[in-house]
């Protein structure tokens, strides 16, 4: 029979702690021992340590992970270190460190894949963005750089200092040796050092604004600076960070794609109006016109905002290869327009590739589950299924599409991990689920690790029957969400409701009385459900390891027939007499039976090696035989 699941299932207790007694139990023999006030004290204290533990909830989902021996990370990951209470012990991976004392002073380093140091890189990144494009903006145009001299000064000298901070923050993160994270001091500076990203921190940061002091340079000549721009590899990590950890990487990297485009298009924008600088404004077609008319007077290409719309829109039209502009006329106008169709021509080529990869990606899913959808629609015509089952089938893939359900199966994703992170992630993903069924809060530690990992998702529509009473059971189910409905044999009678957590099924693949293997019930889906499906193989060989908790199993399924009135109580010695054994004899039960398997896979082995020669004997038989009959054949 299936069993409703009750209200709420607690795995540990998550509710306040009961209230103190007015006072703790007096060890010392009576109250002549101890003064009025010294009872006082102790019950105030006594009062203040229970206040402070109901104070503390307890995590459901961690004390549910904790009986499976796993544990949730916590998101803050800068951490401190034990390294300054640490003694450096060389082995043969190199030096690491060892704790000596939790009592003494720790000191602030940088996980290498923090949330801390993720964050610190968006700002360096930003910082690097500025620098690529106010460099060579103000270098370009410098009314944008002497109209606002003392604000484009602060921010330099702030992203100098981010600069700055930087380095340090490189000196105190943390990086793997030998799958240990190395926290030492020494060590975590020596690695920063040897690599080639510390040298180019550091040119970055040689001071080349002195430059502005050389005669004939000035603050206008912003390109002193360019050194600014050996940062970018900390601009590049953020950005390999930030597309493994974004749930919506193909919208990051158009963005990412649009972004770098438009810095390219800038540049080469700013790069024209150098050129047209120096050959002459208005000197010719192809140059900038001429901010001055014939009178001297200032025309609308003086300002400041036609000057950098008007580079931006031929840079635009250069780059992509659109549009209809002025030739060259010199040679280095002839020169510059070589490299920009050359570089357009690149342009075009990676984002047509980017594009349609991201486009592939997108659709891949969706592609892969139309294909299967025109595979069934095509197999129901050729087979002349009715228009009512044809009509069912279509919405059950049209719920699964909506519910953003996957026709694949659910390991095969997860394939490449070991088991226990695929056990921790199965049980994250389901621990609303898990947490409700009780077979999971009773069963053991290894047992439950063994069931997630076989627990296979399974959708009904409505008014499927999961089973019928008198079916072969060879699965248990689960109930994820949905309703269910235990129906009479005439299938109208309800008997029973199950809701989400509730399972069933686990009394016929148990073999548990009369009945044997069969189904003692209908059931039957309301709406749409979603179930977890576990075989019989499976949960078996789950079981042939635990048989404690086969016995404990086995043991609340008679329970639930004798209450039922499907088993009788004369049945329940005979049958229950292999569960009431001791545990010893369980395990010596299953060892046996493992001697036993073991043997007659051997034998099977043995046997299957004779087929295989007696097949080849035959095989070769009767090639010799047909030879002798086809030579017969020729002779007569």
């Amino acid at each position: 029979m299936a069993h409703a699941a009750p209200p709420r299932i607690v795995i540990e207790h998550h509710g306040s702690p009961p209230p103190p007694p007015p006072y703790p139990p007096n060890d010392r023999g009576g109250d002549d021992a101890e003064t009025t006030l010294a009872r006082l004290v102790r019950t105030l204290k006594f009062i203040t340590q229970w206040a402070d533990r109901a104070e503390r909830p307890v995590d459901q989902r961690k004390a549910f992970m904790a009986r499976i021996g796993m544990s949730i990370p916590d998101s803050d990951d800068a951490y401190k270190s034990d390294t300054p209470n640490c003694d450096d012990v060389t082995g043969p991976g190199g030096t690491v460190a060892v704790t000596r004392s939790r009592h003494k002073k720790r000191q602030f380093t940088f996980n290498p894949s923090g949330i801390w140091l993720y964050r610190w890189l968006a700002v360096v990144s930003l910082t690097v963005v500025f620098n690529t494009y106010a460099i060579i903006l103000r270098t370009t145009f410098t009314e944008i750089n002497q109209s606002v001299l003392w604000l484009w000064m602060t921010l330099d000298y702030v992203a100098d200092a981010i600069y700055l901070i930087d380095i340090l923050v490189q000196f105190r993160t943390s990086y793997l040796e030998n799958g240990l994270l190395v926290t030492a001091s020494k060590q975590m500076a020596y690695h920063y050092m040897k690599g080639v990203a510390f040298k180019l921190d550091v040119i970055s940061l040689i001071p080349s604004d002195f430059l502005y002091l050389v005669p004939h340079v000035g603050v206008n000549v912003v390109v002193v600076r360019l050194n600014r721009l050996l940062r970018l590899h900390r601009a590049a990590q953020f950005y390999t960070r930030t597309e493994s950890r974004t749930n919506y990487p193909n919208i990051f990297r158009i963005t990412v794609l649009v972004a770098c485009i438009m810095m390219s298009i800038h540049w080469n924008a700013c790069f024209y109006f150098l050129i047209s600088r120096e050959v002459g404004l208005g000197k010719d077609s192809w140059v900038y016109p001429s901010p001055l008319d014939s009178n001297g007077n200032a025309t609308s290409y003086a300002s400041l905002t036609r000057k950098y719309i008007y580079s931006i829109y031929w840079s635009t039209l250069t780059l992509t290869t659109v549009g209809d502009l002025p030739g060259p006329v010199t040679d280095w106008e002839f020169l510059f327009v070589i490299l920009d169709f050359l570089a357009g021509v690149l342009i075009i080529a990676t984002v047509i590739g980017m594009v349609g990869e991201i486009i592939t990606t997108t659709n891949s899913h969706r592609t892969d589950f139309q294909s299967t959808l025109d595979g069934v629609k095509q197999y129901m015509r050729y087979r002349k299924v009715g228009s009512d089952l044809q009509a069912r089938i279509i919405k059950w893939f049209d719920y699964l599409w909506v519910n953003r359900h996957s026709l694949g199966n659910e390991q095969d994703v997860l394939e490449t991990l070991p088991d226990k992170l695929k056990a921790e992630i199965a049980i994250h993903v389901h621990f609303e689920t898990l947490k409700k069924v009780q077979i999971f809060d009773e069963c053991e530690a290894g047992l439950l690790e063994e069931l997630v990992l076989k627990l296979k998702p399974q959708v009904f529509s409505p008014g499927d029957y999961i089973c019928r009473k008198g079916d072969i059971g060879k699965e248990m189910y689960i109930i994820k969400h949905g309703s269910l409905e235990v129906v009479g044999d005439d299938g109208h009678t309800v008997l029973a409701t199950l809701t989400d957590g509730s399972y069933f099924g686990e009394i016929s693949i148990l073999n548990l009385g009369g009945s044997g293997n069969r189904r003692t019930a209908n059931v039957r889906s309301v709406g749409y459900s979603d179930l977890f499906c576990l075989s019989k193989s499976d949960l078996l060989e789950a079981l042939m390891e635990y048989p404690e908790a086969k016995a404990l199993l086995e043991e609340r399924g008679r329970r639930t027939l004798i209450r039922d009135g499907t088993l009788e109580e004369s049945m329940v010695q005979s049958i229950a007499a292999p569960a009431v054994s001791s545990p010893s004899a369980a395990r010596n039960t299953s060892n046996a039976l493992t001697r036993r398997i073991d043997r007659l896979e051997q034998e099977l082995e043995h046997l299957q090696s004779r087929f295989t020669r007696l097949l080849g004997e035959y095989n070769s038989v009767q090639m010799k035989l047909k030879q002798r009959i086809y030579a017969l054949e020729r002779e007569s």
